[in-house]
């Protein structure tokens, strides 16, 4: 078993560019979208190399004469890193050892890129799942992938026709708003909110009631709905107006991402002709802590809340206390002790 204390771990340089395409052959790729719209398969090149102003970092690790290769992506308008491509896949039963030092090396990168999480796309039945477990990712989301070829892609007249229009800045807030009221808590720290032209709305009484996140890529396009539940009965025409709407998706298979919190629109995939070709767990590593900001209150406001300094009693009080003193004194001598006089405060 390898000592994980004397791994090599570094970012990756044109000397590995041999190794890299040698690896890649066999490597597994963590990004949904990516796989279908960029790569094809699981066992397919890198998606890209040497990109980091990209946001996309690639690092290497090596121990006892293996080597491994490991891909991460991170948008500079986000605080968490999407895992793309580990190489090779890890077999089943196999040491996993090399695949954690990759994992730690690139949660290790992507916390210097100001990343706070570190997110995975993988099947349950792939053996880096348990893997991914062991190195402290946990699951915060299933999905499925459905998909549609190019020869089942043709729609009957029987569906209404549904307006949807290309992402503008008008439609951010209100698709903020809708990922606000369908989107878990949990699943919004990484979740990507869309930019202009990144997709396609649906307004229902001027009000945005769905979005559609479309990413067309060379061998597929991926689409990712976010409907309201009120929407259920047009969510059909919608899912068929934005197909018509992109321009390659009669010439490329169609894919379709639903996350479990929306696992309603199953039925209307199936009745669309779609069919289910994936199921993935969507796992996150924590990788910064939150840390509270101390509240400090200025100095002034502290002087003011302390109470002011106690003050002698006034001279009238302080003249009967001395007749009560002196009596004392007076009938311990034996002397006549005269009655006080109380007197009143000047």
């Amino acid at each position: 078993m390898p000592n994980r204390d004397t791994a090599e771990v570094r970012a990756v340089t044109l000397v590995d560019i041999p190794l890299v395409r040698r690896l890649s052959e066999t490597g597994i790729v963590l990004d949904s979208e990516l796989i279908y719209t960029q790569n094809g398969s699981h066992n397919s090149r890198l998606f890209t190399l040497f990109l980091p102003s990209r946001g996309i970092h690639t690092m290497v690790a090596r121990a006892e004469k293996r080597q491994i290769v490991g891909q991460f992506r991170m948008r500079p308008d986000v605080t968490f890193a999407n895992i793309a491509y580990v190489a090779p896949a890890l077999e089943e039963g196999e040491n996993d050892t090399l695949w954690l030092y990759i994992l730690d090396a690139m949660a290790a990168e992507a916390g210097k890129k100001g990343a706070h999480m570190l997110t995975a796309e993988v099947e349950e039945s792939a053996a880096l799942f348990k893997t991914l477990r062991v190195a402290s990712y946990a699951i915060y989301a299933r999905q499925e992938i459905w998909r549609m070829l190019p020869e089942e892609q043709t729609f009957d007249a029987s569906g209404a026709e549904i307006e949807v229009t290309e992402t503008t800045e008008a439609d951010l807030q209100g698709i903020h708003l809708l990922y606000g009221n369908i989107v878990p808590r949990l699943v919004q720290q990484i979740t990507h909110l869309p930019g202009e032209g990144e997709g396609y709305v649906y307004r229902k009484d001027e009000r945005v009631e769905g979005y559609v996140g479309v990413a067309v890529g060379k061998i597929g396009v991926y689409l990712t709905p976010h409907l309201h539940p009120d929407v259920f009965s047009e969510a059909p025409d919608i899912i068929r107006a934005v197909m018509r709407r992109v321009a390659p998706s009669h010439k490329l298979p169609v894919y379709v991402r639903v996350r479990r919190y929306q696992d309603w629109l199953d039925d209307v995939l199936v009745d669309l002709g779609f069919e289910l070709c994936a199921r993935q767990a969507v796992m996150v590593k924590h990788i910064a802590a939150g840390v509270r900001s101390a509240a400090y209150t200025p100095l002034s406001q502290v002087l003011e809340s302390v109470p002011s300094p106690a003050q002698p009693p006034p001279s009238g009080i302080d003249r009967s206390i001395q007749d009560f003193t002196e009596g004392f004194r007076q009938k311990d001598s034996g002397e006549a002790v005269p009655c006080p006089t109380i007197r009143q405060p000047e």
